[in-house]
């Protein structure tokens, strides 16, 4: 199977950002076992749940790859504004990975993980990934990408700050946030607080809501681009 909007593209550092397909299921569930070792159990995505995304829409789901190995991963759904904005958990959107809440005429692109593995972090397989989802965005004449990102930071700090203090220190750049932090770096701009987002003890279960509207470019560092044309993700 072959997503319609995306060519398979190099990174500078060799990785190809790819469509998904249904070869790459079984590893994606390792992949996220990886990526994301204190998520919920009940909350990781599965081999069979990856082939139902493939089946629902193809379009929106893409890999990094390393001669084959996949290295990293993005699932997206569509959904239309007024749910993606309305106060939601992260099982309510994926429905047990299912993604029931797919709404193929939906004018968002709502992105439900990014992850890398932590042996290739630091290539710009992050952004890259964002920029097919941005490809996408604008291919299907989507108003932007929706997405919630974990504040990863909130458990690693000693001051005992609450979430609400986290995430203001973030959003005005005073405390950098291993993951929202760089999503706000690549365009995404922060919406909002969500508590009980996610069963995560890393975030204490915190999110940020984060807004990338169809008309922000996303820079990736492409092998075929010029240097001073691209950036490579932190």
């Amino acid at each position: 199977m072959s997503a319609p909007f995306w060519n398979d593209r190099a990174l500078r550092g060799g990785i190809y950002i790819a469509s998904t397909r249904p070869e790459h299921c079984e590893q994606l569930e390792k992949l996220q076992q990886t990526v994301f070792p204190t998520l919920a159990s009940e909350e990781l995505l599965r081999a069979e749940h990856y082939h139902r995304h493939l089946e629902i829409f193809p379009e929106g789901q893409f890999v990094a790859l390393d001669q084959g190995r996949v290295v990293g991963m993005t699932s997206t759904l569509r959904l239309a504004g007024q749910t993606a904005e309305s106060p939601h958990t992260f099982a309510e959107v994926v429905d047990g990975g299912w993604f029931t809440s797919h709404d193929p005429t939906g004018d968002w692109l709502y992105g439900a993980d990014v992850g890398t593995h932590p042996d290739y972090r630091g290539k710009g397989i992050g952004r890259g990934l964002y920029a097919a989802r941005q490809h996408t965005v604008r291919q299907l004449g989507l108003k932007g990408q929706l997405t919630v990102g974990m504040l990863q930071g909130l458990s690693r700090r000693s001051d005992g700050c609450g979430p609400e203090q986290h995430y203001e220190e973030v959003v005005a750049g005073k405390v950098f946030d291993p993951t929202v932090s760089v999503q706000m770096k690549i365009g995404f701009t922060p919406a909002g607080l969500i508590r009980d987002y996610v069963n995560d003890p890393v975030c204490l279960n915190c999110g940020a809501r984060l807004v990338l509207r169809a008309d922000r470019e996303v820079h990736a560092a492409w092998a075929n681009d010029a240097p001073e044309n691209s950036q490579a993700a932190s």
